[in-house]
């Protein structure tokens, strides 16, 4: 089975997504095996109490370096809108459990119970705040919090809404980042050329099971290597804007062993195709 990378066309907006057929440059070496998203399989690392060891690590040490950073930005968040400074949620985990995220506030308070669940690019909720938060993903750091409970791991599939969910019995613990959390990285830019009375529909039959297939083979073939590397993809696509973005993916293949990725800026996005 061979990831390919698809064009999202659009006579209007261009969209720059994390190429899919970089994906295999992230497996190098792993054992390969078959996703199957009715009973999915997962790799001896994606279950292994080192992952565990790793993820338990990594959430103290930021949890600790970025304490009154994150205080910073809570005060911010509270004193830029009404209400406050997180934004909680039930999402569901490992073997179909709900459990509770947390993030740093990014909409008005309640506007999401009159909205759909899903946003997109110019949502009329977000505050100015929330923007920015989102624009470089800080409003996910508090998820680390996740990690250190035991909630989620810092790769993986991204925890989704009840009605959103694509892997059923997922045996691993949702991530803060992932295969399907890059490729669709612009996701809400392509949301944005979408009627909201078509928002779910067009989620759950078009991105949902291609999400769900790429993060499904990812973890099946996952190892140390291959997250190391996928947060490190990660934290170059969090930087990457622009003017920086040109540069930043020039160093990527030099710091992360990733092939070039191609230049596809120029191509717009209209279609999704199966990409596995």
């Amino acid at each position: 089975m061979q990831l390919s990378s698809r064009v999202f066309e659009s006579s209007t907006v261009f969209v720059t997504p994390f190429p899919i057929a970089t994906l295999p440059s992230l497996l190098h070496g792993a054992p390969v095996h078959e996703a199957r998203l009715e009973s999915p399989s997962a790799s001896a690392w994606a279950l292994s109490w080192p992952r565990r060891l790793v993820d338990l690590s990594v959430a103290l040490l930021v949890l600790a370096l970025f304490g009154v950073p994150m205080l910073a930005v809570a005060l911010c968040v509270r004193l830029s809108s009404s209400g406050p400074a997180f934004f909680t949620q039930y999402r569901i985990g490992r073997g179909g459990r709900l459990f509770r995220i947390y993030k740093f506030r990014t909409m008005f308070f309640r506007s999401e119970i009159s909205g759909p669940g899903l946003t997109r690019d110019g949502d009329c909720r977000i505050t100015g705040m929330g923007l920015w938060l989102r624009k470089i993903k800080l409003d996910e750091v508090p998820q680390f919090y996740n990690v250190l409970r035991g909630d989620m791991s810092l790769v993986g599939p991204r925890p989704k809404l009840p009605q959103y969910f694509g892997i059923a019995n997922m045996p691993y613990r949702p991530g803060i980042t992932g295969a399907a959390t890059l490729a669709f990285r612009h996701e809400e830019e392509i949301l944005s050329r979408v009627h909201p009375s078509q928002l779910d529909e067009f989620y759950f039959h078009h991105i949902r099971p291609l999400k769900a297939r790429i993060d499904a083979r990812y973890m099946c073939r996952a190892t140390f290597w291959s997250d190391m590397r996928m947060v490190g993809a990660t934290i170059f696509a969090c930087l990457a804007t622009e003017p920086n973005s040109a540069v930043l993916r020039r160093a990527a293949p030099r710091i992360l062993a990733f092939p070039m990725l191609p230049a596809q800026e120029g191509r717009a996005v209209k279609s999704f195709e199966t990409a596995i």
